[in-house]
């Protein structure tokens, strides 16, 4: 197979997405997977938590583990969305804002990809915090998905 023949990656071969579990981020992953499938590339999947900020008022319950609940909710997303998948997955979980965690993690990437959080017709127009802060600060391309009923038909 000569040079000409090798499928076009780009500088690391890693596709960023995060996920939520709300339904954009859904339709971010099943697109970020089909993508990274389709280049060869790794599949960085992230997940990011914060504290909530009652955590800072009163004294949190015993056993509360959130990183231990993130990684949980985590493989569940991956599971319920891509079931076995054909491309390589890598699972991060992360304690933080999403945005900044999310241009963190993909600074060695080659793309990152967001889902749009809209709501209604007017709003599905409009960029989420966290899509609109990636898009404006990102060091790689960013694909923002929309939903198909938001955006009215699949995503390119």
């Amino acid at each position: 197979m000569s040079t000409s023949d090798t499928p076009s990656r780009g500088k690391s071969g890693i596709v960023v997405v995060g996920v939520d579990g709300s339904e954009p981020s859904k339709e971010a992953l099943r697109w970020a997977a089909e993508q990274a499938r389709l280049v060869g590339a790794r599949l960085r999947v992230v997940l990011s938590w914060e504290l909530p900020s009652v955590a800072y008022m009163a004294p949190l319950p015993a056993g509360l583990d959130f990183d231990k609940d993130a990684h949980r909710v985590l493989d569940e997303e991956i599971a319920g969305v891509l079931g076995q998948p054909d491309v390589d997955i890598e699972k991060v979980v992360a304690e933080g804002h999403p945005a900044p965690v999310l241009l963190e993690l993909s600074k060695d990437a080659d793309l990152l990809v967001v889902g749009s959080r809209g709501h209604g017709e007017f709003a599905g127009m409009l960029l989420g915090s966290v899509s609109e802060h990636c898009v404006s600060h990102a060091t790689c391309p960013v694909v923002v998905v929309h939903r198909r009923e938001a955006a009215g038909s699949q995503p390119a």
